[in-house]
């Protein structure tokens, strides 16, 4: 059975009411940015970053080095279906919805 090891360096941000793990290369679907494609990015409200086994840092409530990206595409999120119904009254509305969102490739921690 395969187990779920953590990476060794890893980082939480908050950006868009939500929260997000960054690790060094990898890509991070967050909420849409005003941004171009290709440009940097900096996150600063980074709420806990691990360097190694030992070394672990907690914000109080940010840390001080921020987080670098690159944004590679704005892209939308799976389509939801939104059905809304009234029994008895002959009311049936169905909707979708697609969130739009940013990738970003995580340059440093």
């Amino acid at each position: 059975m395969k187990q779920n090891v953590a990476p060794e360096r890893y980082a939480i941000f908050q950006t868009g009411g939500k929260q997000y793990q960054a690790i060094e290369g990898k890509t991070v679907a967050i909420e849409l940015l005003d941004s171009e494609a290709g440009s940097e990015v900096v996150f600063s409200d980074v709420l806990l970053r691990r360097l190694n086994e030992g070394a672990v840092e907690v914000g109080q409530p940010f840390l001080e080095t921020p987080i670098k990206a690159v944004i590679l595409k704005h892209d939308k999120g799976p389509k939801i279906t939104v059905f809304k119904f009234k029994r008895r009254k002959k009311y049936r509305c169905k909707t979708g919805h697609r969130q739009p969102m940013t990738v970003v490739r995580i340059v440093s921690i």
